[in-house]
């Protein structure tokens, strides 16, 4: 019996937790869309510049 009281205690105490995360996760991921749109910029400005370092020792037939 406790353990349906309990049950239900969750019950009542959730509901609406999962109702606000469902309807701020679309929110949450429009405000962090730019940020990925800068992590994503920054990881190839990054790979640009490895690239130029590392192009004299692959032309020249270094081991990668």
């Amino acid at each position: 019996m406790i353990g349906f009281l309990l049950w239900l205690l969750l019950l009542v105490l959730c509901w609406p937790l999962a109702l606000l995360a469902l309807l701020l996760y679309p929110l949450v991921w429009l405000l962090s869309l730019p940020f990925r749109l800068v992590g994503l910029t920054v990881e190839g400005v990054f790979a640009l510049l490895r690239a130029l370092i590392l192009l004299p020792a692959r032309v020249l037939g270094g081991r990668r």
